[in-house]
């Protein structure tokens, strides 16, 4: 009998799992980081499917909903406010700073025109999505907490914009060095984060993965990484 197109696309992706695991052994069992990379795009795209599966199978779907609440918010508003960032920092378990107090003391209004500012970026559908990431998080570089690091601020613009965008964090940082994708420090991080995350997802199609989305992405990395 003849194979079917969806036939032969889960045999790619099975395959590619099966090959992503076992080069991902190679790489934990003391592969160095200067020699060349041994897996395959399309063994990449087995490891990340199959963490995905892994992440969903663990991890139950209450746990995001801080997250779907905000984003709920955001589609209404046009911007956060400080119960949406609190919201945010809580779901993201980030240890308490000294910012909170300096966000917290910071008119309610100037926090929503700096996300507004955010958001529409975010969104802008004119640029590619890591120049609308990047644009986002210089906008929200003001707000007490944002100035350094990628992890609260992208959570802000995944509310923003959570077909498109991803969240970034040290596991899915090292997800993405798992599969040969290593991401450097400096400015402009979080660019580069969903220039590489946008470079999976199109692999992802490429194989006739059933990912689609940014987050879906970020997901499997952080288990990855994990």
């Amino acid at each position: 009998m003849a194979e079917t197109a969806s036939e032969s696309s889960n045999k790619r992706i099975d395959g590619g799992i099966h090959a992503g695991a076992q080069a991902a052994r190679r790489l934990s069992q003391g592969a160095h980081m200067n020699q060349p990379c041994p897996i395959t795009p399309a063994q990449r795209c087995g490891t990340i499917v199959r963490a995905l599966a892994q992440y969903r199978a663990t991890v139950s779907e209450c746990y995001d909903e801080p997250l779907y609440e905000v984003i709920e918010r955001v589609q209404e508003s046009g911007s956060l406010g400080k119960v949406d960032i609190g919201a945010l920092y809580l779901w993201k378990r980030i240890p308490r700073g000294k910012w909170g107090l300096k966000l917290l003391t910071m008119p309610e209004a100037q926090v929503r025109d700096i996300t507004a500012a955010a958001v529409q970026r975010a969104r802008h559908e004119d640029l590619p999505t890591p120049e609308a990431a990047a644009a986002a998080r210089t906008v929200l570089s003001p707000l007490p907490g944002m100035r350094t690091g990628d992890a609260l601020p992208s959570a802000l613009i995944v509310a923003a914009a959570p077909d498109r965008m991803a969240v970034y964090n040290r596991r899915a940082r090292k997800g993405l060095a798992e599969v040969c994708l290593p991401l450097s420090d400096g400015s402009g991080r979080y660019q580069r984060y969903i220039e590489l995350v946008e470079q999976c997802r199109i692999e992802l199609a490429e194989q006739g993965a059933e990912i689609q989305t940014a987050r879906e992405i970020d997901l499997a990395l952080y288990w990855r990484g994990g």
